[in-house]
């Protein structure tokens, strides 16, 4: 399986390959990874529990493919933006753990701000 930076390697050569760097601004990336995110969450609009769990089964490798998608966005934009992306996710998950701390926000789905 290859590491994350293995993946950002094969994401750029994607890119490259094509010449498509010089549509990449800013603006457009984070538009397309949201866009790509919110085709994710087509997959789940209006299903309940037994519809959703169903849908997976049935459409594992079409979310996958838009997951892929999202994560293709992620790692291009950390490239770009020169942002160690396995770094930031590390102190994210670190400030969140503060946020959240075990004690109060086990089994309760609150916000911080309300916990």
């Amino acid at each position: 399986m290859p590491d994350i930076r293995e993946l950002i390697d094969q994401v750029v050569a994607f890119r490259d390959e094509r010449d498509w760097k010089q549509f990449h601004k800013p603006k457009d990336m984070a538009i397309s990874l949201m866009l790509e995110a919110a085709e994710v969450g087509e997959h789940f609009q209006w299903k309940n529990d037994q519809e959703t769990e169903e849908h997976i089964r049935e459409h594992r490798e079409d979310i996958g493919d838009e997951l892929a998608d999202v994560l293709y966005w992620v790692l291009l934009m950390s490239h770009d933006f020169d942002i160690d992306i396995v770094d930031a996710f590390s102190r994210k998950l670190e400030k969140s753990a503060v946020k959240y701390p075990v004690e109060k926000s086990k089994g309760n789905h609150m916000k911080y701000t309300e916990l």
